[in-house]
This record gives structure tokens, C-alpha cells and sequence, in this order.
């Protein structure tokens, strides 16, 4: 008899709203910062993408032919997975290594957990981590752009170390030890917000992944509580270490448009599969990662605390979606 019952109520949804819709509007928000990477670092980021982009595509082949599972290729979630890992690697890396980082995301991080939708933690981060430990050096060299030596010759792991350059993080580490010049960390912010600089793939363009992430929004693919609370919970962090001691901290902009914070802020931390369902819940997400990074950045010997922070925010979703849980229709709104 339940079965002849059709429920119909007014459309809370009004637009189709599939996994492929979603993953597509995420990859046209990444394109941004592809076409970054490839004006910055030519065709040696493409084809990392590439490389990267293809191995996840194979593996979750792969996974679903030995698991005897319908192919899901179809819906676009390797894809941006190995979009989002491609564009968190440094140009240098050796193809090899993007391969394995690809593998790991795909095969241990989300189908030995079910698959989409079954994940604990972000795959490409969880990947990222994994490489970050197994490979420190390849994954801790960064080429110079190539708008700021357009002759240099294209990176290859014999010549890495001819090629490398500091990257604005490193100079916010030389500010805490007050080593960095204002003028110095005035040039870093200007280039670090257009990409002129060494760093990862997709992450040194702060005005692509701003871009795309307005993209999202305007979309409705993504909502604002995420983005919002990390970019703010990190610059209040940095605001106060800077009017505290302006000779040792970097000023909050510095922090906001150095490293992969754009990149974690709207398309990493954003991941529905492992972020809170509650808006309350997603202010909490938000705020953890925006904190965690400052912690890492400032208080940590690594530079940068994007890929930690989110996956111990992963890590912390079942228990802010118990604490945030929400509210069946006709109890106290959840906001």
C-alpha cells in the first residue's frame, strides 16, 4: 500500500540537482586556476593535471571492475578529484609521483570506504598528505613562473635545484623571525594575489580561485557559511598576531592570498561528502580550518596548514554533526 503513495510537495528543490550537475559546476570553477597554471608554468602543470586527472579516471575503473560495481566515471567525481590534487602539487613533481598521489586517493581514501559518498576524508588531501610524507624533497620544490623568467628552461628532476624559488609562505616564516622587509612582503601580496610566484600548481593565483569560487556561489553549487567562516576565522587569527607585534607577524592579507587557502576555503573545505550538514555545523567546519592552518602557519615549522587542517576537520564531522544535528519540520529552526 506505501508503495501507491505519491508525495508531492511544493518544490523545495527547482532545479534537477544529480552529482554530475555538481561535479561539473566544480570543474568549470577549477578551470580558472588551470588556465593559471598553464600561463605561469606552461605545459609542464597541464600535464600534470593531465597525468593526474587520467590516473584517477583509470583507477575508479579499475576499482568498480574488480568490485564487479556499474561504472561511475559518469559522474564526474574522479575527475575533480584529481583536478583539485594536480592543481595542490608542485609543478616539479615527477610524473610518477602524481600517478601514485592519484592511485592513493582514488583506490585507499574513497573506494575502500564505498566510494562517493561513502569517504571519510577528502581524497586529493588525504593524497596530498600521503605524497607530502613519502616524497618531502619533490614535494617541497617549486619552479619559478615563467612571466619571471621567461628563458628558463623547462623543469625536470636533473635540474630542479637550478630553478627553485621561495615561496610566499617561506617569506612569512622569515617574518616571524623578522628577517622579512615590508616592501619585500608588500611585493609578495601583490604577486601572490595575480600567481607571479613559486607554489603549488592551482594555488598561487589568488584571483583564479576567487573567480571560481564566486562561480560556485552564484550557482548555488557551494554555499557561503564554509568559504566565509574559514577566510574570516584565519584573518582574525592574523589580525590579532599582527596589531600584537606588527615587526613579527604578516599582515592578515598576506595570509589570505598566500598558500592554498582560496583553494581550500571553496573548493576543498566545501566537499559535502566530508563537511557537516547543518548551517550551524558548517560555521563550526569552517571556523576549525581557518584556525587550524593559522596554528600550523604560525605556530608549526611547516609553512603551510591547508591539507592538515581540512583533514582533521574530516576527522571531526560525525561528532559537529551530532553536536549540530538538525531540527525535524516544526521544531526549533537549526540556525
Amino acid at each position: 500500500m506505501l508503495s501507491k503513495i505519491i508525495v508531492s510537495p511544493a518544490p523545495h528543490i527547482s532545479e534537477n540537482l544529480t552529482t554530475r550537475r555538481l561535479m561539473a559546476d566544480v570543474i568549470i570553477g577549477l578551470a580558472p586556476a588551470v588556465i593559471a597554471a598553464g600561463i605561469f608554468f606552461r605545459y609542464r602543470a597541464l600535464a600534470v593535471i593531465g597525468v593526474c586527472v587520467l590516473s584517477c579516471l583509470v583507477s575508479e575503473w579499475v576499482c568498480n571492475r574488480l568490485r564487479h560495481k556499474p561504472n561511475s566515471l559518469g559522474d564526474l567525481s574522479a575527475v575533480v578529484t584529481g583536478l583539485i590534487l594536480a592543481l595542490s602539487l608542485p609543478p616539479a613533481v615527477p610524473y610518477s609521483i602524481a600517478v601514485i598521489g592519484s592511485v592513493f586517493a582514488i583506490v585507499i581514501v574513497k573506494m575502500l570506504f564505498g566510494g562517493l559518498g561513502s569517504n571519510v576524508f577528502n581524497p586529493a588531501m588525504a593524497a596530498r598528505v600521503f605524497l607530502t610524507a613519502s616524497f618531502g624533497v619533490a614535494m617541497t620544490t617549486w619552479k619559478v613562473p615563467a612571466t619571471v623568467d621567461p628563458t628558463m628552461p623547462e623543469i625536470k628532476p636533473s635540474n630542479v635545484e637550478a630553478v627553485t624559488q621561495a615561496t610566499p609562505l617561506a617569506w612569512s616564516k622569515m617574518a616571524l623571525k623578522g628577517q622579512a622587509k615590508a616592501e619585500e612582503v608588500n611585493r609578495q601580496i601583490r604577486e601572490a594575489f595575480w600567481g607571479n610566484v613559486g607554489g603549488c600548481i592551482g594555488e598561487t593565483s589568488a584571483a583564479a580561485l576567487l573567480l571560481g569560487g564566486l562561480y560556485l556561489l552564484v550557482r548555488r553549487t557551494i554555499t557561503f557559511h564554509i568559504p566565509l567562516a574559514v577566510l574570516l576565522s584565519t584573518g582574525i587569527f592574523a589580525l590579532v598576531g599582527w596589531l600584537l607585534k606588527p615587526q613579527v607577524f604578516a599582515r592578515p592579507d598576506f595570509h589570505l592570498v598566500s598558500g592554498g587557502l582560496m583553494l581550500g576555503a571553496f573548493f576543498i573545505a566545501t566537499d559535502p561528502v566530508t563537511t557537516p550538514l547543518s548551517v550551524r555545523g558548517k560555521w563550526l567546519f569552517g571556523a576549525g580550518v581557518g584556525l587550524l592552518v593559522m596554528l600550523i602557519r604560525v605556530v608549526g615549522e611547516y609553512p603551510e596548514g591547508v591539507m592538515f587542517s581540512v583533514l582533521i576537520m574530516n576527522s571531526l564531522t560525525p561528532l559537529i554533526d551530532r553536536l549540530c544535528h538538525s531540527v525535524p519540520a516544526g521544531g526549533k529552526p537549526n540556525v
